[in-house]
């Protein structure tokens, strides 16, 4: 079967709807009382957005949803630093020029979706950094939060990462939850393959030996979890023997540390599901001229 790795489609509709929840988190109480005693109704402002720490910019296309969601009046938004820029400290990732007020009513909201997904974007460009040249990509997983899984997902694919399945029924991940409900690897992999012979699929080995049952079989993906690296080496040469187009991926308790180690094997994949559900935001302030 062909590879098929799904990509994630961010939908500005879905988009708006995620901005709009946010904004009623934060004007649910009532407008911005602190703006309105402070900032004249008429008054403008210019404003950057400056990286404090270095990291790689993932969507910056919120900057314009978020204001046009609370804009009043006109506004203007210039992407200096595009999606998939490497930053450094000082450096200006967007410049805006809007009302005052509505500038303020945007900030947390703009700033909490763009840091969270610049910090995904750094995370990955990091993992990526460590495994150049080795022929290994990096790869997500579903441990996203909420309401984000797209928006994380392509914040994944702008740092250099690529996205593992998107929901449960894009692809057949067979865990070890179902082999035990299956009855063995052999049986779940059969009974996959039987129903949904046009889905590609993963299965989950924990063992040498169950690798070794499933390569006849010619799955389309395993998945080698919690693999020391020289039995991810052992696998590699045995796919290579006898199911030469199955892909392989590595996946437990993997660490930056790690990451060249595992992708030396010849491993197709490392999943990284921190990625996601644990990325550290990056560092990004808006500054008022």
């Amino acid at each position: 079967m062909t590879p098929h790795f799904p990509t994630a489609d961010v939908d500005p509709e879905d988009v708006d709807r995620l901005i709009a929840q946010a904004l009623d988190e934060d004007l649910t109480y009532g407008p911005d009382i602190t703006s309105r005693a402070t900032v004249p109704a008429e008054h403008r402002s210019s404003a950057r957005i400056v990286s404090r720490r270095p990291g790689t910019i993932a969507g910056l296309f919120v900057v314009d949803r978020v204001l046009r969601q609370v804009a009043t009046s006109d506004f203007r938004v210039e992407e200096v630093a595009p999606d998939g820029t490497r930053v450094g400290p000082g450096d200006v990732v967007a410049r805006i020029e809007a009302g005052t007020r509505d500038l303020l009513t945007a900030e947390r909201t703009l700033l909490n979706l763009l840091t969270h997904l610049s910090g995904i974007a750094s995370a990955t460009a990091q993992w990526v950094d460590a495994v150049e040249g080795t022929g290994a990509r990096i790869r997500d997983s579903r441990k996203t939060l909420p309401g984000l899984r797209l928006l994380q997902k392509y914040a994944v694919t702008v740092g250099g990462g690529v996205n593992h399945r998107l929901g449960l029924g894009d692809r057949a991940l067979i865990k070890d939850n179902h082999v035990i409900a299956a009855g063995g690897v052999l049986a779940a992999f059969r009974a996959v393959r039987e129903q949904f012979p046009d889905k590609w699929c993963e299965i989950e080995v924990d063992t040498l030996e169950q690798l070794d049952q499933l390569l006849p079989e010619k799955p389309d993906e395993i998945l080698l979890d919690n693999f020391e690296p020289w039995m991810v080496q052992v696998a590699v040469q045995r796919r290579d023997a006898v199911s030469p187009d199955t892909l392989l991926e590595a996946s437990g308790g993997l660490t930056l540390d790690v990451a060249a180690d595992y992708a030396r094997t010849g491993v197709d994949f490392l999943a990284v599901g921190s990625l996601t559900h644990s990325a550290p935001a990056l560092d990004l302030g808006l500054d008022f001229d």
